[in-house]
């Protein structure tokens, strides 16, 4: 496997850089550290209540619930850590936010083990297409100027969020903006902490903490045996793998391919497939690459060493294991932090990101208007099919290149 980072060559010299030995220890830092906690915070204050509305409205048992997040947590750390540590990377991982909506609506119509037997089937199905190199291949083909307006298009709503949580909740909002810009002054590297500190101070000062945890339970996974059925296959299988493929694994190479890694796609597709398969019984329905979260730990407020950056993902995956081992119980921390304190620290987590990700898209020339095309149907958040915007993003500012730069256009324009 052949692993680029973004310092394999030395800045303007273009010569091979001199790599140290990685290192946990000397490489560690307490803003890859925070970047993996802030990422872990996003995603449980927001998409894990999908997945609770999900097993609500499929009438689980709370044991079976508790399980599903057991699941989702232990494949999403595990993932996480072993990937950061085997690739050097900041590898971050997370459960299908668009599978999770689609089964809103759709578990309730199956028996649960039948659901469980659609789990299983997607999980394979997606560490083949990863495996193949299928997936990675299509997705090079793809102009790196459309891959960055698709990152910035993904992080638009997160960088707008923290002046909507400025306008509904005034001090947290701008206490965490104005901790932001201060420390980015002074102390650039722990910007993301002092906004941090500074919301979690204004919002206890409002009384908007709201975190109450009487006792520590151990999660307990509960095993569902598979029963496969052609209806969960057509209603769940089909739909989960195309929303997953399309809605996660494409963003989630495109955040990292943004930020200037060259990741092997069979291992981290092959690997995030795999494991959602083994967990598929315990209720995981899907595990892999991130795209929200991975930029919160790919940027540079995570280290301004991308080298370094891997510790984000490996903290991140603790973070992960811990929730998971504890479940429900630590989740209540989570949900009871207000939710514009999550939305404007997350928001000026992802500033560099975003920054990274609009500079790329406008720097070529030629692709600026492909980009731009993506950058705007992606910010859109549109959803058709329930597909999210990002892979509509894609195909439009795609369709775009090839109509804009084709040489079969090109020549059939020249024919007479």
């Amino acid at each position: 496997m052949t692993i680029r980072t973004p310092t394999d060559t030395d800045a303007g010299t273009g010569a091979a850089a001199p790599a140290a030995r990685p290192n946990l220890w000397r490489d560690a830092s307490l803003s890859a550290v925070l970047a993996g906690l802030i990422a872990v915070l996003v995603s449980y204050s927001g998409p894990l209540v999908i997945v609770l509305s999900a097993a609500a409205g499929a009438g689980l048992s709370p044991a079976q619930t508790g399980s599903w997040v057991w699941a989702l947590s232990i494949g999403s750390g595990l993932t996480c850590l072993g990937l950061s540590l085997y690739t050097r990377m900041p590898i971050v991982t997370a459960w299908s936010t668009p599978g999770a909506a689609l089964l809103v609506t759709s578990l309730g119509s199956y028996a649960y083990p039948e659901a469980i037997g659609a789990f299983v089937v997607t999980g394979v199905l997606i560490t083949a297409i990863g495996v193949t190199g299928v997936f990675g291949r299509l997705i090079r083909k793809v102009p790196s100027a459309v891959v960055s307006a698709m990152l910035a298009g993904i992080l638009f709503s997160f960088g707008t969020g923290v002046f909507t949580s400025v306008r509904t909740a005034p001090w947290i909002g701008g206490g965490v903006l104005l901790g932001y810009l201060v420390a980015k002054r002074f102390v650039p590297r722990y910007a993301v902490l002092v906004a941090l500190v500074v919301g979690v101070g204004c919002a206890a000062a409002g009384s908007r903490l709201h975190v109450h945890v009487d006792s520590f339970e151990i999660a307990r996974p509960v095993w569902t045996t598979p029963h496969l059925s052609v209806p969960a296959l057509i209603g769940i299988a089909v739909p989960l793998l195309v929303a997953t493929l399309a809605s996660q694994n494409a963003p989630g190479m495109g955040v990292l391919a943004a930020s200037g890694y060259r990741p092997d796609d069979r291992v981290l597709i092959g690997s995030t497939g795999a494991v959602s398969t083994l967990l598929a019984p315990f209720g995981s329905h899907a595990i892999n690459p991130a795209a929200i979260t991975a930029a919160i730990c790919t940027g540079p407020e995570a280290h301004r060493d991308p080298r370094r950056r891997y510790v984000a993902g490996v903290a991140c995956g603790v973070f992960y294991l811990v929730v998971g081992m504890f479940g429900s119980t630590l989740v209540a921390v989570f949900a009871g932090l207000p939710k514009e304190l999550v939305a404007a620290v997350a928001g000026v987590a992802l500033f560099g990101a975003l920054a990274s990700g609009l500079g790329g898209a406008m720097a070529d020339d030629e692709h600026r208007e492909a980009a731009l095309i993506t950058f705007l149907a992606t910010a859109s958040g549109v959803t058709i099919r329930g597909v999210g915007s990002a892979f509509w993003g894609l195909i439009a500012g795609v369709l775009a290149h090839v109509v804009l730069s084709s040489g079969w256009f090109s020549r059939a324009r020249a024919r007479p």
